[in-house]
């Protein structure tokens, strides 16, 4: 009964303040509907940014790669400040420059119609097959280890003929997707952006809280304290910043296909950046992203030290690493905080899967209902437009989700697949932002050819074979150094006829904000900092070996099988 009220007040809190903060927000035009009338505020931008990538495929799958790799995989939250310095020193400008609401479109601007709709056409595909499944399924099957769902569910699962845990995985899918579906194709990216706001400050609480009551565990009677020292003594070689050649994560992909993956996500990809894009000001907009950067560095904390603590736990147990995650909060937190914590992890998956969602419907109004299928429709049709195919590609995503569940890392499946979208992309978009001849000829071939390359690499016998040979991530860099130089090549042969020239549309004050630079300069030194802190890089010597031993648990596994894993 603790559980509900907690979990339904919350829930029922934040959608209650988001309606309060827009009911009088305009949602009838393309304007007021996909950029939330160009009005957000740093804040703002920052909470939305952080909330959409802080979702269950974050807190679940990173955990559990954590539990598998221990702190290197780190790399995907330190990394990742170094492209939202990027992105708030050279794109941000370039984009709202061109006062342009989806990624697309600004292709469309320095290339042509055909550039736009190639690339339009890529991200729905990616966002309906790979991401919008993703976001649901790996919030499911979080949120059916932290509440242990098929307990609750008692014998109903047996009345359908259908197993407890794959009823509880459809039965969380189908809830959330719906839910999500009323946030994002009934309010718009500002009622998104609120609600994600609001959420992140209750993530951020429980995410911190998860990783507390886990040391306090793990410590027993010493507490916080004593948690942390058995962790740094029996995963002594786990804490390590640098990835061996074993890992999901070596060292040396940081600088190959890590690196363009989270340069990709954090400065082109459209479920992200579109907030962005409703800056009310260039400023405003430089100081949202570097706030977030900021924050993301705390990221590991939350994201990865509990993961690492359910291996402490349950190491021994033979779970599955996206259980881990589940479990854990299931075991240490409090019952009369499980509630506020579930709630809490669905305005996460709700979160990410209304901005992807917002995204997706953006895209598709603005890319092919207005430019191909209806040039003479009105805002408001253009609008409703979104809406219905927001509710198709929901549904969609909600039939697709339950079928991953024999993924082994839903979180390194996630980042695999999204290369296939992610490389071709961002290749296309920074050669035409340092470019001026380069032609739509070239961007077409190196979207068409780079999806084509890494499907092939991935999919098409005998190619996996080759590309296992290495790892994934330098085989996304040397697809991306080739699309470049192909790129390149047809500019020099098949150059435009004129120079292109950016235009500033005058949509928002394109004063940048002054103390944008050193921001980004601390930033960098702290990611440097952070890293040499906890780097060890004898595990690049392939005789140095593991030094952690198998027996490695804190608590031993008939401890927790005395305790229960709590409903």
């Amino acid at each position: 009964m603790v559980l509900a009220i907690s979990f339904l007040f919350f829930t029922a809190f934040v959608a209650s303040l988001t309606w309060i903060i827009t009911r009088n927000d305009d949602h009838s035009t393309t304007g007021g509907y996909f950029l939330a009338g160009r009005s957000l505020s740093a804040p703002l931008i920052a909470g939305s940014l952080l909330l959409t990538n802080l979702s269950t495929e974050q807190m679940v799958g990173l955990n559990g790669a954590a539990f598998t790799d221990g702190l290197c995989v780190m790399v995907w939250e330190v990394v990742c400040v170094l492209a939202l310095v990027f992105m708030a020193w050279f794109f941000l400008p370039r984009f709202l420059r061109s006062g342009v609401a989806t990624v697309p479109e600004y292709l469309e601007i320095r290339f042509d119609r055909s550039t736009q709709l190639i690339s339009n056409i890529i991200f729905l595909l990616a966002y309906v097959g790979i991401l919008l499944p993703i976001i649901l399924y790996t919030g499911a099957t979080g949120m059916v280890g932290i509440l242990d769902v098929p307990e609750m569910l008692g014998d109903l699962p047996t009345r359908f003929d259908i197993e407890a845990d794959t009823f509880a995985l459809w039965l969380i899918v189908i809830v959330v997707g719906i839910i999500g579906s009323v946030y994002a194709l009934f309010g718009g990216l500002r009622t998104v952006a609120v609600s994600d706001t609001i959420n992140g400050v209750g993530l951020f609480a429980g995410g911190f809280m998860i990783t507390i009551y886990g040391l306090s565990y793990v410590g027993g009677d010493g507490g916080i304290s004593a948690g942390l020292q058995t962790v740094m003594q029996e995963q002594s070689s786990r804490l390590n910043s640098v990835g061996g050649p074993d890992s999901s994560v070596p060292f040396g992909t940081i600088f190959s296909g890590i690196f363009l993956l989270n340069l990709f996500y954090w400065t082109t990809n459209q479920q992200i950046i579109q907030r962005t894009f409703g800056a009310s000001s260039l400023a405003e907009g430089q100081k949202g992203v570097l706030l977030t950067g900021a924050l993301k560095l705390l990221g590991p904390l939350y994201l990865v030290l509990p993961g690492m603590l359910a291996w402490s736990l349950f190491a021994e147990t033979g779970i599955k690493p996206d259980q881990a995650y589940g479990k854990l909060v299931n075991l240490v937190l409090p019952e009369q905080l499980t509630g506020f914590f579930a709630a809490v992890m669905i305005g996460a998956i709700l979160s990410s899967f209304n901005s992807a969602l917002n995204s997706a419907c953006t895209l598709f109004s603005l890319g092919v209902y207005r430019r191909v299928i209806n040039p003479s429709a009105s805002e408001q049709a253009v609008v409703r437009s979104g809406q219905v195919f927001g509710w198709i590609i929901a549904a969609s995503a909600m039939l697709i989700a339950p079928q991953l569940a024999g993924q082994e890392s839903i979180f390194g499946y996630l980042q695999k697949m999204n290369g296939m979208y992610f490389i071709p992309i961002f290749a296309v978009v920074l050669v035409g932002m340092l470019t001026r001849r380069v032609p739509a000829m070239a961007a077409n071939a190196g979207l068409l050819v780079g999806i084509s390359a890494i499907a092939i690499g991935y999919f098409v016998h005998p190619f996996p074979l080759i590309v296992n040979s290495i790892h994934d991530f330098h085989f996304l860099g040397l697809v991306f150094a080739w699309l470049v130089i192909m790129m390149l090549v047809i500019g020099e042969i098949r150059p435009r006829e004129t120079e292109f020239e950016q235009q500033d549309v005058g949509a928002v004050d394109m004063t940048p904000w002054p103390l944008a630079r050193p921001a980004g300069f601390i930033l960098i030194g702290l990611i440097l900092t952070i890293y040499a802190t906890f780097a060890d890089f004898s595990v690049l010597d392939p005789d140095s070996g593991s030094d952690v031993p198998a027996e490695a648990v804190s608590v031993p596994t008939e401890t927790i099988a005395s305790e229960g894993i709590r409903a």
